[in-house]
């Protein structure tokens, strides 16, 4: 069984309360996951983006429904996430009993975990890049410095780092209160949602295990509640499928999570560093070479003659900076060869004329 695999010993009589570092762990599961998934998406996109670059593109998209699924089967089934249930550990409500962890939650509980678990990740994540963008059109912009636009993103950069602190700062202060026996929660998300965790017991792994292994065939006789099970079915399929793979390769995730982290960046372009590629000679059997006008000052985009040379240096081919600046933005590639492009790879040119 997936749910109980990584569960070895049950929880000594009066030791329900986890350590902080079972409760800091399971957090850090997932947040190794999702890195090392990317990367491995990013190779995909890469090596052939004509069919798996929709996956780079709407990849935060695509997780936040595959970890919807894979946290809701969790919950339904075990009462706990993903990384809590790997760590031995389940959900209760504050204030109430100690449920086994195959009764599940309340339905608040139960939706408020899931929203909290999944949705403010995801949220972060888009604020996250948010700020890194606007940070790169701050400094590669066209906009006038007086601007109101430009006033208010330079407002709001000014403020993110101070409201990043405050979050960061609630969760560490939640942290210590924990240790020090003042909390009964080690992160505000749990408290918001109303739950603290525990460790499973005997009697937990048990209900779990005879839960998985009992058949309930159950007989439905309309159509609609047929469509419903086979749904219902479905979704557990997906969600089992992705429980049952996280659980198998977690730790492969892990490592390539840290062999992929930026302390090890020196080290991986020393070892992977790969000669200059030379220049797309494909470009006069595509019909991307139509955009290649047959002067050499005029820029491929406007077809006039470039003003504020400016050269991609994913492509090495030269725009005016104003045509270069609004293409790269909107869509992210080189007009003319398709490569992948952001603000940063624009490099100006300057000659003895100008």
């Amino acid at each position: 069984m997936a749910e109980v695999g990584a569960h070895l010993t049950a929880a000594p009589a009066g030791g329900e309360r986890p350590s902080v570092f079972e409760a800091v762990a399971q957090d850090s599961l997932m947040a190794a996951v999702k890195p090392a998934l990317q990367h491995l998406v990013k190779v995909l996109a890469e090596s052939n983006p004509g069919r798996y670059g929709f996956l780079w593109h709407w990849f935060d998209e695509i997780y936040v429904l595959l970890d919807l699924l894979l946290q809701q089967h969790y919950l339904a089934r075990c009462s706990a996430s993903f990384s809590e249930n790997f760590y031995s550990l389940k959900r209760i409500p504050m204030g109430g009993g100690r449920p086994l962890a195959t009764a599940g939650l309340p339905k608040r509980q139960h939706w408020k975990s899931l929203l909290l678990l999944v949705l403010v990740p995801y949220l972060k994540g888009k604020l996250e890049k948010l700020v890194s963008s606007l940070r790169e059109e701050d400094e590669y912009s066209i906009h006038p410095p007086s601007s109101s636009w430009k006033r208010f993103y330079r407002a709001f950069l000014a403020a993110y780092p101070y409201v990043n602190m405050t979050w960061e700062g609630w969760f560490l202060i939640q942290q210590l209160c924990y240790i020090l026996g003042k909390a009964e929660h080690h992160s505000p998300m749990l408290k918001l949602a109303g739950v603290r965790l525990v460790r499973l017991t005997v009697e937990d792994m048990q209900a779990l295990e005879k839960k998985w292994t009992e058949s309930t065939p159950g007989q439905t006789h309309s159509i609609t509640s047929r469509v419903q099970s086979a749904l219902r079915k479905a979704l557990g399929g997906i969600a089992f499928s992705l429980s049952t793979g996280l659980s198998v390769s977690v730790f492969f995730l892990q490592f390539l999570d840290w062999w992929y982290s930026s302390e090890n960046q020196e080290t991986i372009k020393a070892l992977t560093a790969l000669p200059t590629p030379p220049p797309p000679v494909h470009l006069e059997h595509e019909p991307s070479s139509a955009l290649l006008p047959s002067l050499k000052t005029v820029c491929p985009l406007c077809r006039k003659v470039r003003v504020n040379a400016t050269a991609l240096a994913t492509s090495g081919f030269v725009f005016c900076y104003r045509c270069a600046y609004s293409y790269v933005k909107a869509h992210q590639h080189c007009p003319v060869t398709g490569y992948a492009t952001e603000l940063q790879h624009l490099v100006k040119l300057y000659s003895p004329e100008s």
